[in-house]
C-alpha cells in the first residue's frame, strides 16, 4: 500500500513540473517560430484550458487530473502550429487580438497584485522576527545580523545595477526619488512606532531587485521575438537545438520576474487567512474560524485557479519590450512605496492586537 502511494505521489508531482516546463517552453516557442497571433491563441487555449481544469478540481480533487492534463498542453500546440501552418481563420486572429488587448489592460492589475504580495509578505517577516524574539532572546542577535545583511546586500545590489538601470537622466532621478522616500518612510515608521527593521530591510531588497531587472541584460532583451534562434525546421530530429533554445534563448529577465511574480502570489495567498484577525482570536484562529473569512475564500480560488494566474502572467511578460518592463517597474516601486506610506500612517495605534509585532 505504501508502495502504491510514493508511486502515485511521483507521478503526480512529476506530471505538475511537466506542465510548468511545457508552458515555460511552449509559449516562447510558439512567439519565436510562428508569430505573435499564433502565440496569443496558444494563450488563450492554455488559459481556457486551466480554467476548466481549475474549475474541475472544485468538484473532483483528484491527483489523477495532473496526470490527464499532461497531454493536453502539446496537443494545443500542435493545434495552433497545424492552424497557422496555413490560412488562418479571421475569427481566430479576432480571438487572439482580443486576448493580447485584455493581457495588455490587465498590467496595472499584475503591478497591484506584486506589489501589495510583495509587502504582505515584508510584513509578514516582520511579524515573526518580532514573535521569534519575544518567544526567545537568543534570536535577536541573529535577526540582527540578518537584516544588517539584507541592508548591505541591498545596497550592494542597487551599486551593481545603477550603471544599467540609470541610463538616462529620468531614471536616476526615479531611483533617486524611490531611496529617498524609503528612507524617509522608514524613519516615520520607526518614529511612530509602526514598523521595524526586518519589514524595511525586506523592502529595500524588493527596490534593489526591480532597479536591477530595470537595467538587466538589455541589449538581449529589447524584442520578445528578437533574440530567438531559428528553431522549427530542427525541433523534430535535433532534441539539442530544443536544448539549446531552452538554455540560450528563453527570456531570462522575463523568467525572473515570472518567478518572483508567482513566488510573492503563492506565499501572499498563504497569508491572507491570517488577516482580519479579532483581538480575541490566536493566531491560528478559533474553532477553524479562518474558514468562513473572505480572505480565505480568496485564498482557495488563488490556490485553485494558480494555473490560470501563471499562464496569464507569463503571457503578459512575454508580450512586454524592455522599455515597457522598466516603466512597469518604475510603477511597482513607487505604487508598493505609496501603499507602504499609507499603511503606516492611517495604522491605528489602538490595533495594537493586530499588529503587535510592529510595537518595540
Amino acid at each position: 500500500m505504501m508502495n502504491t502511494w510514493l508511486i502515485w505521489t511521483a507521478l503526480s508531482n512529476t506530471a505538475r513540473l511537466s506542465t510548468v516546463l511545457q508552458i515555460l517552453i511552449f509559449l516562447p516557442l510558439t512567439l519565436a517560430t510562428l508569430s505573435t497571433s499564433a502565440f496569443l491563441l496558444l494563450s488563450l487555449l492554455l488559459f481556457l484550458h486551466s480554467l476548466a481544469h481549475g474549475t474541475i478540481l472544485i468538484f473532483w480533487p483528484a491527483d489523477a487530473l495532473s496526470i490527464l492534463q499532461v497531454p493536453m498542453h502539446p496537443f494545443l500546440l500542435l493545434v495552433c502550429f497545424n492552424l497557422f501552418s496555413s490560412a488562418v481563420p479571421p475569427w481566430l486572429i479576432t480571438a487572439a487580438a482580443w486576448w493580447g488587448t485584455a493581457l495588455t489592460y490587465c498590467g496595472p492589475l499584475f503591478i497591484a497584485m506584486e506589489g501589495l504580495s510583495s509587502l504582505l509578505v515584508a510584513q509578514k517577516l516582520g511579524q515573526l522576527g518580532k514573535r521569534l524574539i519575544g518567544e526567545e532572546e537568543t534570536y535577536q542577535f541573529a535577526l540582527l545580523i540578518a537584516t544588517a545583511a539584507a541592508y548591505v546586500l541591498s545596497a550592494w545590489w542597487i551599486v551593481m545595477a545603477y550603471p544599467a538601470a540609470a541610463s538616462s537622466p529620468l531614471s536616476s532621478t526615479l531611483l533617486g526619488v524611490a531611496l529617498t522616500a524609503f528612507t524617509f518612510l522608514t524613519v516615520i515608521g520607526f518614529s511612530l512606532r509602526r514598523t521595524n527593521i526586518i519589514e524595511s530591510a525586506s523592502l529595500l531588497l524588493f527596490i534593489a531587485y526591480n532597479v536591477w531587472l530595470c537595467g538587466f541584460d538589455q541589449k538581449s532583451f529589447s524584442d520578445p521575438a528578437s533574440s530567438y534562434a531559428p528553431l522549427l525546421p530542427n525541433l523534430m530530429p535535433h532534441l539539442q537545438s530544443l536544448l539549446n533554445f531552452v538554455t540560450n534563448t528563453l527570456p531570462k529577465p522575463v523568467l525572473v520576474a515570472l518567478m518572483y511574480r508567482l513566488m510573492v502570489l503563492h506565499l501572499a495567498s498563504r497569508i491572507l487567512p491570517s488577516i482580519g484577525a479579532d483581538s480575541w482570536e490566536a493566531d491560528e484562529g478559533v474553532d477553524s474560524g479562518w474558514d468562513d473569512r473572505p480572505t480565505s475564500t480568496l485564498t482557495r480560488v488563488l490556490l485553485t485557479y494558480r494555473q490560470s494566474i501563471f499562464v496569464t502572467v507569463y503571457s503578459h511578460l512575454l508580450l512586454l519590450d524592455h522599455s515597457s518592463q522598466v516603466w512597469w517597474r518604475w510603477m511597482n516601486i513607487f505604487l508598493t512605496l505609496f501603499i507602504w506610506s499609507v499603511e503606516l500612517l492611517v495604522s491605528d495605534d489602538e490595533g495594537v492586537a493586530v499588529k503587535d509585532w510592529k510595537v518595540d
